[in-house]
């Protein structure tokens, strides 16, 4: 099932995200309905809080940058089989220099800023089925789930930009959270009105 986008200005997205257990009530429906909404709204990752869910559970899909002409072979074959759904994960450490590229949200939607990173990272989470993985990832893998841990944080993207740069976003910012944009998916908005 489709489910709204839980959109900026929603407390859920500000909130630090609890761990959940195997008995998580309907939880294979969640992810599956998680996968469909993302997939709707051709994201490549969303997390639970942006479904209104404030449980650490997100899920990404690479693939669509393996089609990037910009990014090495190494990287590409990485990126197409890219596909995992994350529990209660932790990230232990991100190392390597810092790089930028620009990012955008699917609560935050038409905004895209150039987003400074760590280009490595060690995460360590539950896969589906509750066994625990611990993974090293690099480059674009890394930033995607760098994003979406952030959501689980309670962290935003523009959360990473400078005062001046934030300054400079409020109207359009302002303008989502009231729900005065047009999106080609379903959105849920601060006061609860979900429109498209």
């Amino acid at each position: 099932m489709i489910l709204p986008i839980v959109a900026y200005g929603s407390n859920v997205l500000k909130t630090k995200a609890v761990n959940i257990t195997p008995d998580f009530p309907d939880l294979e429906t969640l992810i599956e309905n998680m996968w469909e909404t993302m997939y709707n709204a051709n994201g490549v990752g969303i997390a639970a809080p942006q479904i209104g869910k404030s449980i650490r559970l997100f899920v990404v899909d690479a693939s669509p940058f393996s089609k990037d002409d910009e990014i090495s072979d190494d990287e590409i074959s990485t990126l197409k089989n890219f596909k995992k759904v994350f529990i209660n994960p932790e990230l232990i450490e991100e190392t390597g220099g810092e790089w930028d590229f620009t990012e955008g949200c699917l609560s935050i939607p038409n905004i895209r800023e150039d987003i400074s990173r760590r280009e490595m990272i060690t995460i360590r989470y539950y896969d589906e089925s509750f066994e625990e993985i611990e993974l090293t990832l690099k480059g674009l893998a890394a930033r995607i789930v760098q994003h979406e841990y952030d959501h689980i944080e309670g962290v935003l993207f523009i959360d990473k930009l400078s005062s001046l740069k934030k300054k400079l976003l409020k109207g359009k910012l302002n303008d989502i959270s009231k729900g005065k944009i047009k999106t080609e998916y379903k959105m849920r908005y601060p006061q609860g009105k979900i429109k498209r």
